[in-house]
């Protein structure tokens, strides 16, 4: 495996990403959009999920594709960002055709970022004008760290952020993570710079620090946040052709990922959930082998994306908690670790 040519979840041939963000209150949106319908399934291991139109990604659902994906902070509030985005789909004349009318399936998750220093005394919820600027910025390249869905998020210690990586195999399916990464546990291993995802990196995609001390087993972990008060959303991808049952485990495969990058994660405070989505542009060469190498593709991506999150977070006046790179006194730098947006 190596890297798509952007190292971007939009190395997915017919897939795009926007974001919109607002500083003021430290928050925002993150939409995954199809350029045509694409299958989708999604699978929470957290104990404090926030969703939108999930149940119908169950495989013996009616509607089997969806139009667009999105990820937001705001927790219960931000789930008003899917009907901006379905508004703007909707007056594009996509959706599913239910006699002549058109309902755009736009299934979200949230994080919950109200605890962040922002200004949140708003008056009208900003989510649905979040949504619908993030699909109006669409496209293959898009920022990562304090950006999109990872705007206002944090994790143990440090800034969270929006993180995306991808792979190409060997037998040329592509596979790309995105994610909103605003955890209970820490990213970092110990009091160091080193990533738990560190035996994932490919390059220096975030620092090639490599592996930090071997942390002690018997430390226990201690919340810093109040139940409810974290959670990483993400989403994978594959231009493999799959069913939704063979997505839904597509979704549970890439939880690995998350696990080798946040400690703890899936914790009872956090809402964790991976989404997956399948294009369908490339037949599965091998069906019983294909989605087993799928599986692993997507926890490494996940791992990578993770890690690149909290990496390119951009410290900020007013930040509660200290961006990696002016923690550790570092600044992104090398092939694969580059904002698209600097």
């Amino acid at each position: 495996m190596r890297p798509g040519p952007r190292n971007l979840i939009t190395d997915v041939e017919g897939l795009l990403v926007g974001n919109a963000e607002d500083h003021r209150i430290r928050t925002g949106t993150t939409v995954l959009l199809g350029a045509r319908p694409f299958t989708a399934a999604v699978h929470v291991m957290g104990g404090a999920p926030g969703t939108r139109e999930t149940d119908l990604l169950a495989p013996d659902r009616l509607v089997q594709e969806v139009d667009a994906l999105v990820l937001s902070g705001g927790s219960a509030l931000g789930l008003d960002a899917g009907s901006g985005v379905a508004d703007a789909l909707r007056a594009a004349g996509r959706g599913f055709d239910v006699g002549g009318q058109k309902v755009p399936i736009v299934p979200g998750a949230i994080l919950f970022d109200l605890l962040n220093g922002g200004d949140k005394d708003w008056r009208e919820n900003p989510y649905r004008s979040l949504g619908a600027r993030a699909l109006e910025a669409a496209g293959h390249d898009f920022a990562l760290g304090t950006a999109g869905a990872g705007t206002g998020a944090t994790v143990k210690g440090l800034k969270g952020g929006l993180g995306s990586a991808s792979v190409v195999m060997e037998d040329g399916m592509t596979v790309g993570a995105l994610v909103a990464v605003n955890a209970l546990g820490t990213v970092t291993m110990g009091a160091g710079p080193q990533f738990w995802a560190a035996p994932w990196e490919m390059g220096t995609e975030f620092g090639g620090l490599g592996p930090g001390p071997t942390p002690d087993p018997g430390q226990e972990p201690m919340p810093d946040k109040g139940p409810g008060a974290a959670t990483t959303i993400a989403i994978v991808a594959t231009d493999a052709r799959l069913t939704q049952a063979e997505a839904q485990r597509l979704a549970v495969a890439a939880h690995d990922g998350m696990a080798r990058a946040i400690v703890p994660s899936h914790t009872p405070f956090d809402g964790d959930l991976v989404f997956a989505a399948a294009t369908g542009a490339r037949p599965l060469s091998d069906p019983v082998v294909g989605p087993f190498r799928l599986g692993h593709a997507a926890a490494v991506c996940l791992a990578r994306a993770i890690a690149r999150a909290v990496y390119l977070a951009e410290p900020r006046e007013g930040d509660i908690l200290p961006a990696w790179r002016a923690r550790f006194g570092t600044s992104p730098s090398g092939p694969g670790t580059r904002d698209p947006h600097p």
